[in-house]
């Protein structure tokens, strides 16, 4: 079956199924096609199949067929040829699936051109343009682009969405692009931007990435949106400068990095955050955690205990830092120090500090190390740093030798010996010259939790291991599991599964958080075996 598209003279796309292998077009109600027109004749042209090969033939008329810009008798035709009779044309197509990649390419390249020239006529309004608002901007920028939609209204496919086209240009032109949509979608936890055409999402943090249909118009709608998030937060991209760590307004996570680091595209990673900061009790109700861990949990928060969070990536170590800061009392100085502001404390005497980079000069740098440093000095009851990854590691440990117990802080590895293992290096990377012995007993004193967490094969996050630093033996740090996720047998339906349970230690500090007035319950500590 074929099928012929129909634009010009009143009609608007509309499509025509040829039936029968054969259909005649003319102004005679006698055709398969019928066509009103004075110009054209009433048995105008024929479309036939021959042995599987389309064919288009003029029947004589005076005022011709056109394929290609030449009079035809009769000749082949393909998929994707476009002819005409009189003001009408014709688009052929041996399936609609070509029909509907047509109009999409068609959509595609209004849209491209509408978008230049709106952003031409902004560009004409600059100095007006840069004291608006963005309501008012956009609200300009909307009636400029009605009426250069109506020019070209005409070539677009009937079942073009105009609202939808108006949006996406409207997004390219003034925001994010694409992105605004997959921004906006509440079940959109990770967005990842390859290339321009190359979109994919992680939908309620489940793992697996799927590829969208939204699209960028090119590599530099791509740059030009890198340059809108870095722009707003003071930070810069460039080729002196190729990657980037910044945020969003409402605090989500991005990454950038652009050519020529990038070989094929500037790519961009989004990781959202949920409008409301996730709790306790969701990630209780996930799986992320049992209660029992919850709460001894809360009782290493309020005995001032030093925590590092363990994980690798996207295995919830920025969220269950937030959650465990919402153990610390109302009453107390908190500094929180990141690249990126992430962290969204809930109390309210919180001081907020984040890093900055060398300017174009390479001067002006602010680094983790030096924020730290500097947080000392600012009369902190605890330290928060984001994430440990350099030197910042020794000042860390140093501060919370110094009177800033209950500090909390994140670092890439895959084990609670493993995270020890790591925090060793970063500090030789600030202090090459201190022996391994004095860089574990540091570390010893320094540090008494370590919890671990990990992204499952299926997606899920939970803490695999809360852990207690116990003693140094023999020049090595001991460290006991407190709380651990086991593997359950197979059952009858012979599958497996996992559950969180203590291990029966009890940590050396229970006793001195029962003295200091803390609420313990001790039941927390006894196996339970399946939660």
């Amino acid at each position: 079956m074929g099928i012929l598209k129909i634009m010009g003279g009143g009609y608007k796309g509309e499509q025509f199924e040829i039936r029968g292998g054969c259909v005649t077009i003319g102004s005679s109600v006698d055709c398969e096609l019928y066509i009103p027109s004075s110009k054209v004749s009433s048995r105008h042209a024929q479309l036939f199949v021959d042995e599987k090969v389309w064919w288009l033939r003029d029947l004589g008329t005076i005022t011709g067929t056109v394929l290609k810009k030449r009079r035809i008798q009769q000749t082949r035709i393909q998929d994707g040829d476009e002819f005409s009779i009189a003001e009408y044309r014709f688009l052929f197509a041996d399936s609609d699936e070509l029909l509907k990649q047509r109009d999409e390419a068609t959509i595609e390249e209004t849209r491209r051109s509408l978008h230049g020239k709106l952003v031409q006529e902004l560009d004409l309004k600059r100095l007006s343009a840069i004291q608006m608002e963005d309501r008012l901007l956009r609200r300009r920028a909307s009636d400029a682009l009605d009426r250069l939609l109506k020019s070209h209204q005409q070539n677009l496919p009937l079942q073009c969405d105009l609202e939808a086209l108006k949006k996406a240009i409207l997004d390219s032109a003034l925001g994010l692009g694409p992105l605004e949509d997959l921004l906006s979608d509440p079940e959109v936890t990770e967005i990842m931007v390859n290339a321009p055409h190359k979109i994919y999402v992680e939908r309620k943090g489940h793992g697996g990435f799927v590829k969208v249909p939204q699209s960028f118009l090119g590599k530099e709608e791509i740059l030009t949106a890198i340059e809108r998030i870095v722009g707003g937060i003071g930070k810069r991209i460039d080729q002196s400068s190729p990657t980037v760590d910044a945020r969003l307004k409402d605090g989500s996570r991005v990454h950038a990095i652009i050519p020529p680091l990038a070989l094929d595209s500037p790519t961009i990673t989004i990781r959202k955050f949920p409008a409301k900061p996730m709790g306790i009790e969701e990630l209780i109700r996930g799986g992320s955690l049992s209660r029992q861990m919850s709460k001894f949990l809360e009782v290493c928060v309020l005995a001032k205990k030093n925590l590092i969070v363990s994980g690798g990536t996207g295995s919830g170590k920025t969220t269950l830092l937030n959650v465990l800061s919402s153990f610390i009392p109302e009453s107390e100085r908190v500094i929180t120090i990141e690249d990126s502001a992430e962290l969204r404390l809930r109390q309210d005497h919180v001081v907020r500090l984040e890093t900055r980079p060398a300017n174009i000069e390479g001067g002006g740098q602010v680094t983790i190390r030096d924020l730290v440093r500097n947080a000392l000095r600012m009369r902190p009851h605890r330290i928060i740093v984001g994430e440990c990854r350099g030197g910042e590691a020794l000042d860390m440990l140093q501060a919370m030798n110094t009177g800033h117990d209950g500090s909390l802080t994140t670092l890439h590895a895959n084990s609670p010996p493993d995270a020890l293992r790591r925090l060793e290096n970063l500090v030789l990377f600030a202090a090459e010259s201190l022996p391994l012995k004095a860089i574990r007993e540091l570390i010893f004193s320094a540090v008494h939790i370590v919890v671990q967490a990990a992204q499952l094969p299926d997606g899920r996050r939970k803490i695999t291991a809360i852990s207690e630093i116990t003693t140094i033996h023999d020049g090595d740090i001991v460290l006991e599991d407190i709380f651990c996720l086991r593997r359950r047998a197979a059952g009858a339906d012979g599958k497996t599964g996992r559950f969180h349970s203590a291990t029966g230690v009890i940590p050396g500090f229970i006793e001195e958080a029962t003295e200091s007035g803390i609420k313990v319950d001790m039941s927390m500590f006894v196996p339970l075996g399946e939660v």
